[in-house]
């Protein structure tokens, strides 16, 4: 059995019971013992140790809010940058869609610690996962995350002329190269992992992904020879953008999980 210890943060974490970041404040806060004892800051434990989270922190866990947006065009994921706003900024009351079924009611307070769980680049449509909850983040873009993201995206291929726009973009592109974006093309120097590509019809392209390099489907596309004119993601894990309508956002449900 492997007795080697790790900082309690990292232990809690792989242990599926909140974020590094999360574990740090409990531990801080007193809620944590470990062997009976009150844990504090950089403690190492080995798998042998019973770690025990105080039902403050449960409770504090269960009223963290993740929701769901379908961020338009125009807008960062993250922090404003170069004069765009920030995605956050669509999490007010206006845009809650009103076919939400989750029993949650908004209140401004709960934009507070949201950050977004992965990106979607501005000039990029669809689902955008935005989370208080540590664990959320650690299932989308923890260092082992392998949740399928999927996307759809209309593409040209070659140079056109201007104002030309191609209509079976599918019967013009080489099936080798069609074979590389599924696997075989490098970013920033590291090979990516192999990727699902099909055409969804003759213009678009179904990308299923399980890393999120910045940019990654635009570059992918560059190395092929093709052009993205639009992108859009439909789903994360088990989770899909459905009919949430553009610019409109809504609460993930209890009863919905993303593995």
């Amino acid at each position: 059995m492997n007795n080697a210890t790790i900082r309690l943060n990292k232990r809690m974490a792989e242990l599926g019971l909140c974020s590094r970041r999360e574990a740090d404040d409990w531990i801080a806060k007193g809620w944590v013992r470990v062997n009976g004892e009150t844990a504090v800051l950089g403690r190492p434990v080995s798998p042998l140790d019973r770690i025990e989270v105080a039902r403050l922190a449960r409770g504090q866990q269960e009223r963290q809010v993740t929701v769901l947006l379908n961020k338009p065009v125009g807008y960062v994921s993250g922090q404003a940058e170069d004069g765009h706003t920030p995605a956050i900024q669509l999490i007010e009351a206006g845009n809650h869609w009103r076919e939400d079924t989750s029993t949650v009611r908004f209140a401004p307070k709960q934009r507070m610690g949201l950050a977004p769980a992965g990106r979607l680049d501005i000039d990029s449509v669809g689902l955008l996962v935005l989370t208080q909850d540590g664990r959320v983040a650690r299932q989308l873009i923890g260092e082992d995350s392998a949740v399928e993201k999927e996307y759809l995206v209309r593409v040209q291929y070659g140079r056109l002329p201007a104002g030309e726009v191609q209509t079976d973009v599918q019967s013009l592109f080489p099936a080798d190269k069609l074979a590389l974006l599924r696997h075989g093309l490098s970013l920033d120097g590291q090979a990516l992992k192999p990727a699902q590509v099909d055409w969804q019809n003759p213009e678009q392209l179904r990308f299923v992904l399980t890393e999120g390099k910045k940019r990654q489907i635009r570059r992918m596309c560059e190395h092929v020879g093709l052009t993205v004119v639009g992108l859009k993601r439909v789903r994360i894990g088990r989770v899909k953008l459905g009919a949430l309508p553009l610019g409109q956002w809504r609460y993930l449900g209890r009863d919905e999980s993303f593995v």
